[in-house]
């Protein structure tokens, strides 16, 4: 499996409560934080639920 590696880049004041809870299942926790996950699908269609919000690079 592939890794992709997730960096929070913009805030989640102002967003819909199921993507600031996304973001915290992911391990996000405030803009600048990275982490790496596993390139599964359910990770995958999570980070594409909140694209606006994060940049991924794999790794």
């Amino acid at each position: 499996m592939a890794k992709i590696k997730v960096t929070q880049v913009k805030s989640s004041i102002k967003r819909m409560q199921s993507q600031k809870r996304t973001l915290e299942a992911l391990g996000l926790r405030g803009i600048g934080k990275e982490v790496t996950h596993e390139a599964t699908p359910n990770i995958i269609g999570m980070i594409d639920k909140v694209k606006h919000l994060v940049k991924t690079t794999e790794i």
